[in-house]
Protein backbone atom coordinates (compact mmCIF):
# COMPACT_ATOMS: atom_id res chain seq x y z
CA UNK A 1 0.00 0.00 0.00
CA UNK A 2 1.36 3.33 -1.03
CA UNK A 3 1.77 5.97 1.59
CA UNK A 4 -0.75 8.78 1.99
CA UNK A 5 0.54 12.15 0.50
CA UNK A 6 -0.16 15.74 1.50
CA UNK A 7 -0.84 16.38 -2.33
CA UNK A 8 -3.48 13.44 -2.48
CA UNK A 9 -5.04 15.05 0.63
CA UNK A 10 -5.48 18.64 -0.48
CA UNK A 11 -7.38 17.47 -3.76
CA UNK A 12 -9.54 15.23 -2.20
CA UNK A 13 -10.33 18.44 0.53
CA UNK A 14 -10.98 20.07 -2.42
CA UNK A 15 -14.76 18.26 -2.66
CA UNK A 16 -15.83 19.71 0.87
CA UNK A 17 -17.42 22.78 0.16
CA UNK A 18 -16.55 26.28 2.51
CA UNK A 19 -18.97 28.20 4.29
CA UNK A 20 -19.95 30.28 1.28
CA UNK A 21 -21.26 27.22 -0.18
CA UNK A 22 -19.33 28.29 -3.68
CA UNK A 23 -15.89 27.45 -3.12
CA UNK A 24 -14.20 24.30 -1.52
CA UNK A 25 -12.57 24.71 1.96
CA UNK A 26 -8.56 24.83 0.14
CA UNK A 27 -9.18 27.00 -2.79
CA UNK A 28 -10.79 29.53 0.46
CA UNK A 29 -7.39 28.73 1.87
CA UNK A 30 -8.85 27.09 5.28
CA UNK A 31 -6.85 24.13 5.31
CA UNK A 32 -3.41 24.29 6.90
CA UNK A 33 -0.31 22.33 6.90
CA UNK A 34 -1.15 18.98 6.52
CA UNK A 35 1.05 16.40 8.97
CA UNK A 36 0.70 12.61 8.26
CA UNK A 37 2.50 9.78 10.59
CA UNK A 38 1.72 6.20 10.31
CA UNK A 39 -1.41 6.62 8.06
CA UNK A 40 -2.90 9.08 10.38
CA UNK A 41 -3.61 12.78 8.43
CA UNK A 42 -4.08 15.89 11.20
CA UNK A 43 -4.63 19.11 10.01
CA UNK A 44 -7.11 22.23 11.10
CA UNK A 45 -9.62 24.16 9.17
CA UNK A 46 -9.28 27.76 9.83
CA UNK A 47 -12.68 29.72 10.87
CA UNK A 48 -14.29 32.48 12.69
CA UNK A 49 -14.41 31.81 16.41
CA UNK A 50 -17.98 33.10 16.40
CA UNK A 51 -19.14 29.89 13.79
CA UNK A 52 -17.51 27.78 15.28
CA UNK A 53 -20.22 25.67 16.25
CA UNK A 54 -22.29 25.93 13.40
CA UNK A 55 -19.53 25.04 10.99
CA UNK A 56 -19.10 21.65 13.17
CA UNK A 57 -20.43 19.69 10.21
CA UNK A 58 -17.90 20.80 7.56
CA UNK A 59 -15.10 19.34 10.00
CA UNK A 60 -17.19 16.36 10.24
CA UNK A 61 -17.27 16.33 6.30
CA UNK A 62 -13.30 16.56 6.23
CA UNK A 63 -12.47 14.11 8.44
CA UNK A 64 -14.73 11.46 6.60
CA UNK A 65 -13.85 11.85 3.28
CA UNK A 66 -10.17 11.82 4.21
CA UNK A 67 -10.76 8.41 6.64
CA UNK A 68 -12.61 6.89 3.37
CA UNK A 69 -8.71 7.35 1.52
CA UNK A 70 -6.86 4.32 0.60
CA UNK A 71 -4.25 4.04 2.82
CA UNK A 72 -5.27 6.43 5.27
CA UNK A 73 -5.98 4.59 9.01
CA UNK A 74 -7.47 7.94 10.61
CA UNK A 75 -7.49 11.55 10.51
CA UNK A 76 -7.94 13.98 13.32
CA UNK A 77 -9.06 17.33 12.07
CA UNK A 78 -9.75 20.52 14.01
CA UNK A 79 -11.38 23.59 13.83
CA UNK A 80 -9.19 26.59 14.35
CA UNK A 81 -9.79 30.38 14.94
CA UNK A 82 -6.71 32.03 13.38
CA UNK A 83 -6.68 35.80 15.01
CA UNK A 84 -5.65 37.01 11.51
CA UNK A 85 -7.44 34.39 9.32
CA UNK A 86 -10.62 34.54 10.78
CA UNK A 87 -11.01 38.32 10.30
CA UNK A 88 -10.37 37.47 6.48
CA UNK A 89 -12.70 34.14 6.65
CA UNK A 90 -15.57 36.03 7.94
CA UNK A 91 -15.23 38.63 5.17
CA UNK A 92 -16.15 35.81 2.90
CA UNK A 93 -19.96 35.79 4.32
CA UNK A 94 -21.15 37.37 7.23
CA UNK A 95 -23.45 34.96 9.33
CA UNK A 96 -26.92 36.43 9.03
CA UNK A 97 -27.58 35.41 12.70
CA UNK A 98 -24.90 34.31 15.32
CA UNK A 99 -25.44 30.90 16.56
CA UNK A 100 -27.64 30.93 19.92
CA UNK A 101 -25.54 30.44 23.12
CA UNK A 102 -22.48 30.61 21.44
CA UNK A 103 -21.44 34.71 21.62
CA UNK A 104 -18.00 35.81 22.83
CA UNK A 105 -16.10 33.48 22.94
CA UNK A 106 -12.33 34.25 23.14
CA UNK A 107 -10.64 31.37 21.47
CA UNK A 108 -7.55 33.93 21.88
CA UNK A 109 -5.09 30.97 22.39
CA UNK A 110 -5.84 30.76 26.55
CA UNK A 111 -8.99 30.29 27.15
CA UNK A 112 -8.30 26.61 28.56
CA UNK A 113 -11.54 26.10 30.01
CA UNK A 114 -14.28 26.70 27.26
CA UNK A 115 -15.79 23.42 26.75
CA UNK A 116 -18.68 22.96 29.13
CA UNK A 117 -19.75 19.80 28.62
CA UNK A 118 -20.36 16.89 31.05
CA UNK A 119 -17.04 14.79 31.17
CA UNK A 120 -16.84 11.89 28.57
CA UNK A 121 -18.10 8.57 30.03
CA UNK A 122 -15.17 6.40 30.10
CA UNK A 123 -15.04 2.48 30.54
CA UNK A 124 -13.46 1.62 33.62
CA UNK A 125 -9.42 1.19 32.98
CA UNK A 126 -8.11 -1.74 34.42
CA UNK A 127 -4.28 -1.20 33.39
CA UNK A 128 -2.08 2.02 32.19
CA UNK A 129 0.48 0.69 29.79
CA UNK A 130 3.66 2.38 30.13
CA UNK A 131 5.88 3.87 27.37
CA UNK A 132 8.66 1.92 26.56
CA UNK A 133 12.42 3.12 28.05
CA UNK A 134 10.50 5.68 30.11
CA UNK A 135 11.75 5.07 33.65
CA UNK A 136 8.89 7.52 35.18
CA UNK A 137 6.61 9.84 33.95
CA UNK A 138 5.63 12.59 36.01
CA UNK A 139 3.29 15.80 35.83
CA UNK A 140 3.23 19.16 36.45
CA UNK A 141 0.23 20.76 37.78
CA UNK A 142 -1.43 23.76 39.07
CA UNK A 143 -4.85 24.73 40.00
CA UNK A 144 -5.09 27.79 38.22
CA UNK A 145 -3.19 29.81 35.46
CA UNK A 146 -0.51 32.33 36.26
CA UNK A 147 1.39 30.68 38.50
CA UNK A 148 4.45 29.83 36.41
CA UNK A 149 4.00 26.68 36.07
CA UNK A 150 5.51 25.77 32.30
CA UNK A 151 8.12 27.68 33.46
CA UNK A 152 8.57 25.76 36.80
CA UNK A 153 8.72 22.59 34.53
CA UNK A 154 11.16 23.32 32.38
CA UNK A 155 13.92 24.55 34.69
CA UNK A 156 12.66 21.31 36.97
CA UNK A 157 13.28 19.53 33.99
CA UNK A 158 16.81 20.98 33.10
CA UNK A 159 17.44 20.64 36.84
CA UNK A 160 16.92 17.03 36.85
CA UNK A 161 19.29 16.88 33.29
CA UNK A 162 21.79 18.39 35.14
CA UNK A 163 21.44 15.92 38.08
CA UNK A 164 22.63 13.32 35.51
CA UNK A 165 19.69 12.00 34.56
CA UNK A 166 18.01 11.38 30.65
CA UNK A 167 15.18 14.10 30.28
CA UNK A 168 12.37 14.18 27.96
CA UNK A 169 9.54 16.73 28.41
CA UNK A 170 5.98 16.55 27.05
CA UNK A 171 4.07 19.85 26.50
CA UNK A 172 0.64 18.60 27.43
CA UNK A 173 -1.17 21.83 27.02
CA UNK A 174 -2.69 21.63 24.04
CA UNK A 175 -4.35 25.14 23.87
CA UNK A 176 -2.00 26.96 24.87
CA UNK A 177 1.39 25.01 24.34
CA UNK A 178 4.36 27.41 25.58
CA UNK A 179 7.59 24.96 25.24
CA UNK A 180 8.44 26.17 21.82
CA UNK A 181 9.39 29.35 23.12
CA UNK A 182 9.80 28.64 26.11
CA UNK A 183 13.02 26.23 24.88
CA UNK A 184 13.66 28.58 22.00
CA UNK A 185 12.71 25.76 19.51
CA UNK A 186 10.97 26.56 15.86
CA UNK A 187 10.24 24.10 13.36
CA UNK A 188 8.65 20.85 12.65
CA UNK A 189 9.48 17.60 14.23
CA UNK A 190 10.84 14.76 11.62
CA UNK A 191 9.24 11.22 11.07
CA UNK A 192 10.82 7.89 10.96
CA UNK A 193 9.70 5.94 8.04
CA UNK A 194 6.71 8.23 7.89
CA UNK A 195 5.14 6.60 11.16
CA UNK A 196 7.09 7.45 14.84
CA UNK A 197 8.04 11.32 15.58
CA UNK A 198 11.13 12.71 16.37
CA UNK A 199 11.36 14.32 18.89
CA UNK A 200 12.53 17.96 19.05
CA UNK A 201 15.86 19.09 20.86
CA UNK A 202 16.93 21.46 22.91
CA UNK A 203 19.86 21.78 25.97
CA UNK A 204 20.07 18.27 26.29
CA UNK A 205 16.61 18.02 26.88
CA UNK A 206 13.93 15.93 24.16
CA UNK A 207 10.88 17.68 24.01
CA UNK A 208 7.13 17.14 22.23
CA UNK A 209 4.78 20.14 22.18
CA UNK A 210 1.80 20.37 20.13
CA UNK A 211 3.23 23.81 19.26
CA UNK A 212 5.75 22.29 16.82
CA UNK A 213 2.83 20.77 14.55
CA UNK A 214 0.55 24.21 15.05
CA UNK A 215 1.19 27.78 14.30
CA UNK A 216 1.50 29.54 17.84
CA UNK A 217 -0.86 32.13 16.21
CA UNK A 218 -3.34 29.64 15.72
CA UNK A 219 -6.02 28.55 18.64
CA UNK A 220 -7.23 25.07 19.08
CA UNK A 221 -11.18 24.53 19.44
CA UNK A 222 -11.00 20.76 20.43
CA UNK A 223 -13.32 18.91 21.77
CA UNK A 224 -12.50 16.43 25.02
CA UNK A 225 -11.75 13.11 22.69
CA UNK A 226 -10.14 15.14 20.08
CA UNK A 227 -7.46 16.02 23.08
CA UNK A 228 -7.42 13.16 24.72
CA UNK A 229 -6.27 11.40 21.32
CA UNK A 230 -3.77 14.53 20.48
CA UNK A 231 -2.26 13.64 23.71
CA UNK A 232 -2.16 10.13 23.66
CA UNK A 233 -0.23 10.20 20.60
CA UNK A 234 2.09 13.12 21.83
CA UNK A 235 3.32 10.24 24.76
CA UNK A 236 3.18 6.87 22.22
CA UNK A 237 4.09 7.96 19.19
CA UNK A 238 7.39 9.80 19.58
CA UNK A 239 10.89 8.54 19.30
CA UNK A 240 11.70 9.17 22.87
CA UNK A 241 14.43 6.78 23.50
CA UNK A 242 15.66 5.78 26.77
CA UNK A 243 15.04 8.10 29.36
CA UNK A 244 15.18 8.40 33.11
CA UNK A 245 12.07 11.06 34.03
CA UNK A 246 9.50 12.19 31.20
CA UNK A 247 8.18 15.61 32.77
CA UNK A 248 4.51 16.31 31.67
CA UNK A 249 3.65 19.58 31.37
CA UNK A 250 -0.03 19.67 31.75
CA UNK A 251 -2.72 22.74 31.15
CA UNK A 252 -3.83 24.47 34.31
CA UNK A 253 -6.76 23.59 35.89
CA UNK A 254 -8.36 20.33 36.88
CA UNK A 255 -10.62 19.56 33.68
CA UNK A 256 -10.82 16.74 30.68
CA UNK A 257 -7.17 17.26 29.46
CA UNK A 258 -5.58 16.62 33.00
CA UNK A 259 -8.20 13.46 34.05
CA UNK A 260 -6.93 11.85 31.08
CA UNK A 261 -3.42 12.54 31.75
CA UNK A 262 -4.35 10.51 35.57
CA UNK A 263 -6.41 8.04 34.17
CA UNK A 264 -5.06 6.58 31.22
CA UNK A 265 -1.01 7.64 31.87
CA UNK A 266 1.38 5.43 34.25
CA UNK A 267 1.57 8.76 36.21
CA UNK A 268 4.38 8.04 38.58
CA UNK A 269 3.47 11.35 40.49
CA UNK A 270 2.52 14.92 40.27
CA UNK A 271 4.48 18.16 41.62
CA UNK A 272 2.00 20.58 42.08
CA UNK A 273 2.92 24.95 41.41
CA UNK A 274 1.91 27.39 44.04
CA UNK A 275 2.30 30.94 44.37
CA UNK A 276 2.46 32.50 48.34
CA UNK A 277 -1.35 33.47 48.45
CA UNK A 278 -3.76 31.48 50.59
CA UNK A 279 -6.33 31.69 46.88
CA UNK A 280 -3.50 30.09 45.02
CA UNK A 281 -3.19 27.45 47.57
CA UNK A 282 -7.23 26.75 47.50
CA UNK A 283 -6.59 26.35 43.80
CA UNK A 284 -3.52 23.87 44.35
CA UNK A 285 -5.43 21.79 46.83
CA UNK A 286 -8.20 21.15 43.75
CA UNK A 287 -5.08 19.99 42.10
CA UNK A 288 -4.17 18.09 45.16
CA UNK A 289 -7.06 16.37 45.25
CA UNK A 290 -7.93 15.38 41.77
CA UNK A 291 -4.17 13.24 41.93
CA UNK A 292 -5.36 11.64 45.33
CA UNK A 293 -8.45 10.95 43.55
CA UNK A 294 -7.11 8.79 40.92
CA UNK A 295 -4.68 7.69 43.02
CA UNK A 296 -1.59 9.54 41.71
CA UNK A 297 0.96 10.19 44.40
CA UNK A 298 1.74 14.03 45.15
CA UNK A 299 5.66 14.40 45.15
CA UNK A 300 4.94 18.00 46.70
CA UNK A 301 4.53 21.29 46.29
CA UNK A 302 6.70 24.09 45.32
CA UNK A 303 5.96 27.75 46.10
CA UNK A 304 6.75 29.69 42.62
CA UNK A 305 7.16 33.71 42.84
CA UNK A 306 7.81 33.19 46.59
CA UNK A 307 9.70 35.76 47.46
CA UNK A 308 11.50 39.26 45.87
CA UNK A 309 14.83 40.07 45.38
CA UNK A 310 15.87 43.30 44.53
CA UNK A 311 18.20 43.23 41.77
CA UNK A 312 20.32 45.82 42.39
CA UNK A 313 21.12 45.02 46.31
CA UNK A 314 20.31 41.90 46.42
CA UNK A 315 17.73 41.91 49.03
CA UNK A 316 15.00 39.31 49.67
CA UNK A 317 11.75 40.91 50.35
CA UNK A 318 8.64 38.58 51.18
CA UNK A 319 6.08 40.73 49.48
CA UNK A 320 3.19 38.36 48.79
CA UNK A 321 3.14 36.97 52.74
CA UNK A 322 5.73 33.71 53.64
CA UNK A 323 5.77 30.59 53.98
CA UNK A 324 2.16 29.63 52.93
CA UNK A 325 2.71 26.79 50.94
CA UNK A 326 5.41 25.69 52.89
CA UNK A 327 2.64 25.47 56.32
CA UNK A 328 -0.09 23.99 53.68
CA UNK A 329 2.55 21.12 52.47
CA UNK A 330 2.97 20.60 56.23
CA UNK A 331 -0.69 20.40 57.26
CA UNK A 332 -1.86 17.91 54.23
CA UNK A 333 1.24 15.71 54.88
CA UNK A 334 3.16 15.77 51.28
CA UNK A 335 6.66 17.24 50.89
CA UNK A 336 7.05 20.92 50.60
CA UNK A 337 9.86 20.51 47.77
CA UNK A 338 11.26 24.32 47.95
CA UNK A 339 10.54 28.16 47.33
CA UNK A 340 11.29 29.54 43.83
CA UNK A 341 11.96 33.31 44.24
CA UNK A 342 10.93 36.49 41.96
CA UNK A 343 13.56 37.99 39.91
CA UNK A 344 13.38 39.65 36.64
CA UNK A 345 16.09 36.88 35.87
CA UNK A 346 13.73 34.08 35.64
CA UNK A 347 11.05 35.65 33.59
CA UNK A 348 13.40 37.55 31.18
CA UNK A 349 15.29 34.01 30.23
CA UNK A 350 11.61 32.34 30.05
CA UNK A 351 10.73 34.98 27.79
CA UNK A 352 14.22 34.69 25.50
CA UNK A 353 13.87 30.76 25.69
CA UNK A 354 17.40 30.72 27.93
CA UNK A 355 15.60 28.81 30.90
CA UNK A 356 17.70 29.78 33.94
CA UNK A 357 19.12 26.13 34.68
CA UNK A 358 20.64 26.27 31.23
CA UNK A 359 21.77 29.49 30.55
CA UNK A 360 23.08 30.30 34.32
CA UNK A 361 23.93 27.24 35.36
CA UNK A 362 25.72 27.84 38.58
CA UNK A 363 23.78 30.88 39.88
CA UNK A 364 21.35 30.66 42.89
CA UNK A 365 18.50 30.23 41.46
CA UNK A 366 19.29 27.13 38.94
CA UNK A 367 20.48 25.71 42.72
CA UNK A 368 17.39 26.35 43.87
CA UNK A 369 15.48 24.39 40.90
CA UNK A 370 18.25 21.54 41.28
CA UNK A 371 17.70 21.22 44.72
CA UNK A 372 14.03 20.93 43.87
CA UNK A 373 14.59 18.03 41.45
CA UNK A 374 16.97 16.10 43.73
CA UNK A 375 14.22 16.27 45.70
CA UNK A 376 11.98 15.00 43.62
CA UNK A 377 14.10 12.03 42.31
CA UNK A 378 14.12 11.76 45.68
CA UNK A 379 10.67 10.93 46.31
CA UNK A 380 10.34 8.97 43.29
CA UNK A 381 13.10 6.08 44.35
CA UNK A 382 12.15 2.79 43.74
CA UNK A 383 8.65 3.86 43.03
CA UNK A 384 6.81 1.06 40.53
CA UNK A 385 4.56 1.86 37.85
CA UNK A 386 0.97 1.70 39.37
CA UNK A 387 -1.34 -0.19 37.89
CA UNK A 388 -4.68 2.16 37.10
CA UNK A 389 -7.30 2.96 39.31
CA UNK A 390 -10.84 2.36 37.90
CA UNK A 391 -12.57 5.57 37.91
CA UNK A 392 -16.54 5.30 36.87
CA UNK A 393 -18.41 8.46 36.32
CA UNK A 394 -21.65 8.26 38.44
Amino acid sequence: MTDVTKEQVLETLKTVRGPDLEHDIVALGMVSDVFISDGKVYFSITVPAERAKELEPMRLAAERVIKEMPGVKGALVTLTADKKAAAAASAARPAPNPPHGHAGHDHGGHDHQHHGHAPQQQPPRTGKIGVPGIGAIIAVASGKGGVGKSTTAVNLALGLLANGLRVGILDADIYGPSMPRLLKISGRPTQIDGRIINPMENYGLKVMSMGFLVDEETAMIWRGPMVQSALMQMLREVAWGELDVLVVDMPPGTGDAQLTMAQQVPLAGAVIVSTPQDLALIDARKGLNMFRKVEVPVLGIVENMSYFIAPDTGTRYDIFGHGGARKEAERIGVPFLGEVPLTMNIRETSDAGTPLVASDPNGTVAGIYRGIAAKVWQQLGGQAQRPAPAIVFE
